[in-house]
């Protein structure tokens, strides 16, 4: 006995000891279970509601074994008390609030009871284990305020009350007590979790409570907690911090330089935290730094600094934000770096060379940045794993030497690039590629034969939008797992049988529209036509002649068969593709003539596209859940129905243009309250506007009724908000004012009213409108001058203005020219991703809405399907103006159609005109012009159309290479011009202005009304003469022609 005493003490000695060694997260090995710790734990269990077939532990406890200490997740000590209890991922519902044999086990120092579903609040009988030192409830559902009592645990060294994805209405929350309440008593806390946990009442304050209350922290986790910046100077006295999580909070602050003097700093993780300013380098060569997340903080500026030797960084996350610059060389250095992601900054300039050293290298996306110059080769990187190079600038070839040897390689993203030459067939035989994306790039040639299809892993290829040519491989329909075949926007060619593609039987998403390719379709049935997952079918300009059977398609959702050659009917059996689930129908650019009865369109169709076709009748009536319905261009001849409303309730977009459409607009239409793009143009359309179409215009953005025969008033009812960018009202019969309330429309780009009977002044209200773009009041009644009110910023984005044929009278306005900077832009101005003006819709599907407008451009009508936003015209033609064309005009250095003609202007022709480096075209003609043509003129190298003629001018005509491609027809009507193109030269010696005599003095008014008179009498009496030789065409043309100039010279008068 003596010995076995002499032997015990000393182990009881060790205990401690070994306690301290083993730390709190591992335990000795456990001794024999004491009756009472055994027994209080099948209590527990029993207390617990669980899934018991899930359950990896608990339903593996059971009294008929008698060593509780061995039970999964129990851990004893010597003694047989139960210190450590590991019922994580449990499956865990109840019982735990009223366990009081869980809060007996005195001596239990770790508990962990994360990733379970309690859904009630953290229990209060836990401040009875006073032992604990290690207590982790993280994802474990409970909810509700923190108890107070938790702070009782004054031993605790580890604390994770994390919840990352909250699956319950209450998450958990420190309010009463407060953050500092909470942590005043837990001086030995080392690692605090909070991430999930409200502590939006702490305000700013955190901070200074963790500063406070727990100097020796070492990890700070405390993602989405709704806590606010700035991150205040006292968060500098957590000298020990190694690890560091503050994401997804709105810090609204500026990166403290104090962080690069944490010397133990191993993670920094401040993601969508709504960073500013200029993030410090210096953090970046933090020795031990290991991971730095920066992510999704756009107003975060900075760039990649040069980095030591022997870095220790192995993740790098700047994505989403402002960083900008080179990528170093150095970048190499980090020899562990494992992950490197910079996607959607502003890094520009080639990807470092050096990249190639990093072996380490799992992970890279360099997506939506600046680089240029080649891809840099990555054979040494072989555990690389995803690569996304994607939506830059780079250029160059691909070869094998890119990918050879990278066996772990499972995606890769090169699209939207610049890279040229073939396809490599390698690249498609990578042991363990599983997506391949290389559109949008230049690449050429027949893509070859690849090795091993049928074995290859390959479930997505992408190759859309590059010039590749040949046959499609037929390895590429071996590809057993492909789910993805893109093949859009090429130069593929041959004829390809729908049976051969339907061997792909795992196949999702087929695209094999835009190409030089004749799908086949004559040979499909229900049985050899079947994809038993196909979802996404685009087969456009296929030369398809028929529809495909698709009949037992019990997936598919979308389905794009436009710009083919099918004739005929539109099959009843369309409507029920994918069991009713088909939400896009694009069957437009066909010769469909009528729609197989019973019609009934599929209750989920979102985008229902039939325009361009041969579709005659009524109108279709489409399904409530529309977006996108375009029945243009198609030979609709009836009414709309009255209570069409009721199916556009959620429709976005919704034209009948360019059909023979009668009736009136009903008013139904008007609760389409979502609707941004109404258009009805180019139809019969009668009737008046429904005001209250006008009144909910909050949310429209396109209303186009143009080219229909609307008549009465345009309602006074623009509501305020009103959110227009194009109004076309043009060719119509509409009467009265334009109204004031137009002014309601600030983000109105596009007006146009001509030619219709409208009666007003000028519209001086939209002078301060800054995104007015085009104004189009061409051939109505307004009358009056121009002299509005003008300031700095009146019309300053106007590009194209046309009120010709109207009876507008004055002088014109040199502050008008002066303030349209929308003219005076600079020669290569494009505004990136938009050079058009259009407005946009559903932008996450990316469509838009083309805006055109009719101008007069060299004597002829044109369309303009797409308005350049470079694009620049004034037409003042057919008024009476009066004066001087002022200097100013010259300032507007981007003009291209320039047109005055038919007013009373006099004067010179400014020499000003001579800047307009961008005109092509210039009409003067029918005005009271004097002097002689500039010659500044003739250094107007884009000039394509020139009308000078009916004018007062002299002189000789500049002999520039330019001048001499116009015609005589530019000039005549001017008895002092001399030169070429005119047959009357110009004398040798002297000026031409001094060899020609003096201009005619003009008769008085007298004498001028007994020439009028004189003429009509003559006219008058040889009507008989004339009448006898009328219907000889070639006499008649002969009189068109001269009896026009005589009216003309009548008009200058």
């Amino acid at each position: 006995m003596k010995m076995m005493a002499t032997l015990y003490f000393p182990m009881v000695l060790l205990i401690p000891s070994f306690q301290i060694l083993s730390g709190y997260h591992i335990f000795l090995v456990s001794s024999q279970c004491l009756d009472d710790q055994k027994s209080l734990l099948l209590q527990f269990k029993g207390s617990l509601q669980y899934d018991s077939t899930l359950s990896k532990k608990l339903a593996k406890w059971n009294d008929m074994t008698s060593e509780c200490c061995n039970w999964n997740g129990v851990t004893c000590n010597l003694f047989g008390h139960v210190i450590a209890l590991e019922l994580d991922d449990e499956t865990i519902s109840s019982g735990i609030e009223n366990s009081s044999a869980l809060f007996s086990l005195q001596y239990l120092e770790s508990l962990n009871l994360a990733d379970n579903m309690f859904n009630v609040g953290i229990p209060v009988g836990i401040d009875n284990l006073t032992n604990l030192k290690y207590l982790n409830l993280s994802n474990a559902g409970f909810v509700g305020q923190i108890p107070i009592t938790l702070s009782r645990l004054t031993r605790l060294v580890t604390l994770d009350l994390s919840t990352i994805l909250p699956f319950f209405d209450q998450p958990l929350k420190l309010e009463n007590p407060n953050l500092s309440h909470f942590i005043e008593n837990s001086t030995e806390l080392r690692e605090l979790y909070l991430d999930g946990v409200d502590l939006s009442s702490q305000r700013t304050e955190w901070c200074q409570s963790l500063s406070l209350h727990l100097p020796n922290l070492t990890v700070l986790s405390l993602r989405d907690c709704q806590i606010s910046g700035p991150l205040d100077e006292s968060l500098s006295k957590l000298h020990f911090l190694s690890f560091v999580q503050l994401d997804q909070n709105n810090l609204s602050s500026t990166v403290p330089e104090y962080f690069a003097n944490f010397s133990n700093l191993t993670t920094l993780t401040l993601g969508s935290c709504n960073l500013q300013g200029t993030f410090p380098e210096r953090i970046f060569q933090v020795s031990v730094l290991e991971s730095l997340d920066l992510s999704i903080n756009k107003l975060l500026r900075g760039s990649i600094p040069i980095f030591f030797r022997n870095g220790s960084l192995r993740r790098i996350s700047l994505s989403y934000t402002n960083f900008s610059g080179s990528l170093p060389e150095s970048i190499s250095n980090h020899q562990n770096l494992s992950r490197l992601e910079l996607s959607n900054c502003n890094f520009y300039g080639s990807i470092p060379s050096t990249m190639a050293n990093l072996r380490n290298l799992g992970y890279l996306d360099f997506s939506f940045n600046n680089f240029t110059g080649s891809i840099p080769y990555f054979r040494l990187s072989k555990k690389l794993t995803y690569l996304d190079l994607s939506r830059n600038g780079l250029t160059g070839l691909l070869s094998r030497a890119h990918f050879e040897g990278l066996s772990e390689l499972v995606h890769i993203n090169l699209g939207n690039n610049l890279l040229s030459g073939s396809l490599p067939a390698y690249i498609f035989e990578l042991p363990s590629l599983q997506q391949l994306f290389l559109y949008r790039n230049q690449f050429v040639g027949q893509v070859d034969e690849f090795r091993n299809a049928s074995s290859s892993p390959l479930d997505t290829v992408d190759l859309t939008n590059n010039h590749l040519n040949g046959s499609i491989p037929k390895s590429m329909f071996e590809i057993e797992r492909l789910k993805v075949l893109s093949l859009s926007s090429n130069f593929f060619r041959g004829t390809v049988p729908l049976d051969l593609i339907g061997r792909l039987s795992n196949l999702s998403r087929l695209e094999l529209s835009y190409n030089n390719l004749t799908v086949d379709a004559s040979s499909s049935n229900s049985t050899s036509f079947t994809f038993p997952q196909l979802n996404i079918l685009k087969l456009a300009s296929c030369r398809l002649q028929k529809f495909p059977d698709l009949k037992n398609q019990s997936w598919m959702m979308h389905l794009d068969l436009s710009d083919n050659q099918i004739l005929g009917a539109i099959p009843n059996w369309i409507w029920g593709i994918g069991g009713g689930g088909l939400t896009h129908l694009n069957l437009s650019f066909n010769q469909l003539e009528y729609v197989e009865q019973p019609y009934t369109a599929s209750s989920n169709l979102v985008v229902l596209d039939l325009h361009s076709n041969r579709l005659k009748g009524d109108l279709l009536i489409p399904p409530c859940t529309a977006i996108y319905v375009d029945y243009s261009s198609n030979n609709l001849n009836n009414s709309i129905p009255t209570d069409i409303g009721k199916s556009l309730g959620f429709a976005s977009f919704f034209s009948v243009a360019n059909n023979g459409i009668t009736g009136i607009i009903p008013e139904s239409i008007c609760n389409c309250s979502y609707l941004q793009v109404l258009d009805f143009s180019n139809n019969a359309l009668s009737g008046t506007i429904p005001p209250c179409l006008l009144e909910y215009s909050t949310k429209l953005g396109v209303l186009n009724l143009g080219n229909n025969k609307l008549n009465g008033v345009i309602p006074d009812s623009f509501s305020i908000g009103c959110a227009l960018q194009t109004l076309d009202l043009s060719a119509n019969n509409l009467q009265g004012r334009l109204p004031k309330s137009i002014v309601n429309c600030k983000l109105l780009e596009v007006l146009n009213v001509g030619n219709n009977r409208l009666v007003d002044h000028f519209p001086c209200m939209l002078r301060n409108s800054n995104s007015l773009r085009v104004l189009v009041l061409r051939s109505n009644k307004f009358y009056g001058n121009l002299m509005c009110d003008v300031t700095r910023n009146s019309w300053q984005n106007l590009q194209i203005i046309d009120i010709a044929s109207n009876n507008f009278t004055g002088v014109l306005n040199a502050e008008f020219f002066s303030n349209w900077r929308g003219m005076m832009v600079a020669d290569d101005y494009v505004e990136t991703g938009r050079n058009h003006i259009q407005y946009e819709f559903l932008q996450l599907s990316k469509l838009y809405y083309q805006d055109t407008v009719t101008l007069t451009i060299k004597g002829m009508e044109l369309e303009l399907v797409k308005i350049l936003r470079v694009f620049t015209s004034i037409d003042f033609s057919s008024n009476r103006f009066q004066g001087a064309i002022p200097d100013a005009i010259g300032n507007l250095s981007s003009l291209y159609v320039l047109n005055l003609s038919h007013n009373a202007l006099e004067g010179p022709i400014p020499k000003s005109i001579g800047k307009l480096q961008m005109l092509e075209s210039l009409d003067l003609s029918t005005n009271h012009l004097s002097g002689e043509i500039p010659s500044e003129l003739a250094s107007l190298t884009f000039l394509a159309a020139l009308n000078l003629s009916f004018n007062k001018l002299f002189g000789k005509i500049p002999s520039t290479n330019q001048f001499q491609t116009f015609s005589a027809d530019s000039f005549e009507g001017n008895s002092g011009l001399c030169g070429l193109p005119l047959n009357n030269s110009c004398q040798s010696n002297g000026s031409a202005s001094e060899s020609l005599p003096p201009p005619t003095p003009l008769p008085d008014s007298d004498d001028e009304w007994e020439f009028i008179f004189a003429a009509v009498g003559y006219i008058v009496g040889a009507a008989n003469t004339i009448s006898v030789v009328w219907f000889y065409k070639p006499v008649k043309k002969w009189f068109d022609k001269h009896m026009e100039k005589c009216l003309l010279w009548f008009s200058r008068k």
